[in-house]
């Protein structure tokens, strides 16, 4: 079915918007957003049920639905003051409120369906637009007290005026690059938007801090919730590799023991929970500030917050090694261990998940999520086989270092390795411990990294 009402006619199955005739352009999501408020025009729809339909697999900003539903009013020529086809309500969410829409077969010709063509160059005439809006974007003139979202909007519009020309003329003033970085930032909410360079800009170092501060304004809250759910992600998975650790020790001794499965469990999942803050951190806030390099950002936050994270778990464990016990371990495992699984698990996410663009935080669903944990979970475990062959320790081989210097310790990889038929030196064990320990911060650190938080 088609619907039409005023002069449009909106399309679902051939994705198109049409007004008197003429194709419209509308980011794929904000189409779906004005698709979903027609066909449920009977009822005022909620900013979940929004997020949950529209933004299904991907985690935005509150704003970024406030930014679609201004875009979508300004492509109707509509406005929230007395609203002809969307209304806001307070609280709650936004409703269709068109009167007149007809519901017809999506049958025979819409009218002409070639693609818009491209804003041209504006004239001398419409040079007045342009400073208007530019004066918005940089609080100038009768603006200066123009607010975020006022900014905002007008960004948008300068990229459909036309992308290179709000850069020549934004260029001839003076502090432009916060309005560099709010242009930069705009692009992803106006089609067919030009490119807006930071490294070639001038003032491009402060444009470049600007969009930073930007972004972590706009995504800091989404950040820090999904960063306590990769911390309670790794804790849970450490937790359940603890467990697993503790019977398979037991199976291969003969006998259960209560108080080493109870320590194996805690350390476990100590050790995911710091591993997970370090590497999830890392990853909750490179997602929330990279759009264009992803994947780049994503490894390197990962990276940045293991070496953190295992910096800081050597130091702690090595000094109540040397303070509580007397032992002076320096061959634990810690930041190397940590840089290379922190950024080997973030180009592991990036690629699982790489198919979420547009600005947003992944949040893939039901089995799309636990593919991508698994995913991610099998990258890292090759990066943990890797540091064993290099003769790095991670946090079951540091134990079973650790082991060897009490008599009657438990926690040991021995049992394991005669279990495989191994001498003392059981490399193919912490292979496989190893392995599977990675597999788990993997899996876990992702798992909670995607969870959905309510904006």
């Amino acid at each position: 079915m088609r619907y039409c009402f005023d002069r449009f006619v909106i399309s679902p199955a051939r994705r198109v918007l049409l007004a008197d005739g003429q194709p419209v352009r509308l980011i794929p999501r904000y189409f779906d957003l004005l698709v979903l408020l027609v066909d449920q025009r009977h009822r005022a729809v909620t900013r979940d049920e929004i997020f949950d339909r529209v933004w299904a697999d991907v985690v935005v900003s509150d704003g970024a639905l406030s930014q679609a539903v201004r875009t979508i009013r300004r492509t109707l020529g509509d406005g929230p003051q007395a609203p002809q086809f969307i209304r806001t309500v307070s609280r709650h969410g936004y409703q269709f409120v068109c009167e007149h829409v007809r519901v017809e077969p999506d049958e025979g010709p819409l009218g002409p369906v070639a693609e818009p063509a491209p804003a041209a160059a504006p004239a001398k005439a419409a040079d007045g637009p342009f400073d208007r809006l530019l004066d918005v974007l940089l609080r100038q003139g009768p603006h200066a007290s123009a607010t975020e979202e006022e900014r905002y909007d007008a960004a948008v519009a300068l990229h459909e005026l036309g992308t290179d020309e709000a850069l020549r003329r934004l260029d001839a003033r003076e502090g432009h690059e916060e309005a560099r970085a709010i242009l930069r930032d705009a692009r992803w909410d106006a089609p067919g938007a030009g490119d807006v360079p930071l490294l070639h800009a001038r003032g491009r170092i402060l444009a470049i801090f600007d969009v930073i501060a930007l972004r972590l304004r706009h995504a800091a809250a989404l950040a820090s919730a999904r960063w306590l759910s990769s911390m309670a992600g790794g804790a849970t998975a450490g937790a359940v590799a603890g467990i697993l650790g503790g019977v398979a020790l037991a199976l291969v001794a003969g006998r259960f023991d209560s108080g080493l499965l109870l320590s194996l469990t805690v350390i476990g999942t100590l050790a995911g929970a710091l591993g997970a803050a370090g590497i999830g951190g890392g990853l909750a806030f490179a997602e929330a500030l990279a759009r264009s390099a992803r994947a780049v950002a994503l490894a390197a936050g990962g990276a940045l917050g293991g070496l953190i994270a295992g910096a800081s778990a050597h130091q702690i464990a090595h000094a109540m090694l040397a303070g509580v016990f007397g032992r002076d371990v320096t061959a634990l495992g810690g930041a190397l261990e940590g840089f290379v699984l922190g950024g080997v698990l973030g180009l592991g996410y990036a690629a699982a998940t790489r198919h979420l663009v547009e600005g947003g935080m992944a949040a893939p669903r039901g089995r799309a999520r636990t593919r991508a944990a698994l995913i991610t979970g099998i990258v890292t475990a090759v990066a943990g086989i890797v540091l064993t062959i290099g003769g790095r320790r991670m946090v079951s081989t540091s134990l079973d270092l650790i082991a060897g210097l009490f008599a009657g310790s438990k926690v040991g990889l021995a049992p394991l390795a005669e279990a495989l038929g191994e001498d003392s030196l059981r490399p193919v064990t912490q292979m496989i411990v190893s392995a599977f320990e990675a597999l788990m911060l993997g899996i876990g650190v992702s798992y909670g990294l995607m969870k959905r938080p309510r904006p």
